[in-house]
């Protein structure tokens, strides 16, 4: 199923004010993520189905021959093994989860809630992801914000989510929402961070007889500027 929606109030032809309240992203563990994340955790935290599915998104919807970020990285980024790739560079918490990556060709050790403001000149990176850790994001207007600005004109950025999370670290509001609530929250970080064509969900969750984790994809392009031309 697809879906296109705006989040209430907020369209993306309006500039909107920033209408998110600092107690939206309180934590029940408010501790210095890098004490949480200090050790490694080599493992995936979603099923081989839900990871298949997030593999062939990405195989569509990835550009094959530019530079790809992948924020909030791990140890791996679910790109399918095939996928030909310029470079993909991985911005996350833990070096060795990022070396432990085979898919990275470059790695940064940085905590995007303590610094939002991303390590890249302008208009130099072609498409964006965060896969299934979007729940965590303490300030996602400036990071929005951030990586508008990095993208070229009409990067993508896409946010992969389920419903799967460590309570303590995820944000209060996501976990007062439901599944497509979220998606309606991660569409209005859009309209709010401004500078974004119309963004669209997809569910992509697999579709099998037995159960599953889903598996959804809030998207969007960075505006072309317009000219005096």
């Amino acid at each position: 199923m697809e879906a296109v929606f705006r989040y209430d109030g907020i369209t993306m032809e309006q500039e909107a004010e920033n209408p998110f309240l600092p107690q939206f992203f309180r934590r029940e563990d408010e501790s210095d993520d890098s004490l949480f994340y200090k050790e490694p955790r080599l493992l995936v935290h979603i099923d081989e189905h839900a990871i298949k599915a997030i593999g062939e998104y990405f195989s569509e919807a990835l550009p094959h021959d530019g530079m790809i970020l992948d924020l909030m990285s791990s140890w791996r980024s679910h790109l399918p093994d095939d996928f030909e790739k310029e470079q993909l560079v991985g911005l996350g918490l833990n070096a060795i989860e990022l070396t432990e990556n085979p898919q990275l060709d470059h790695r940064i050790v940085q905590d995007i809630n303590k610094v939002p403001a991303l390590p890249f000149r302008d208009s130099c990176i072609h498409a964006v992801v965060i896969t299934v850790s979007a729940q965590y994001l303490t300030k996602p207007i400036e990071l929005f914000r951030e990586v508008n600005r990095v993208l070229e004109d009409r990067g993508s950025f896409h946010i992969i989510y389920s419903n799967r999370m460590f309570g303590t670290k995820a944000v209060e509001v996501w976990k007062g929402l439901d599944d497509y609530q979220r998606g309606q929250l991660i569409t209005s970080y859009f309209a709010v961070s401004t500078g974004w064509e119309q963004p669209k969900m997809l569910d992509i969750s697999p579709k099998l007889e037995t159960a599953s984790d889903p598996v959804y994809v809030v998207s969007a392009r960075k505006v072309v500027p317009e000219t005096d031309d």
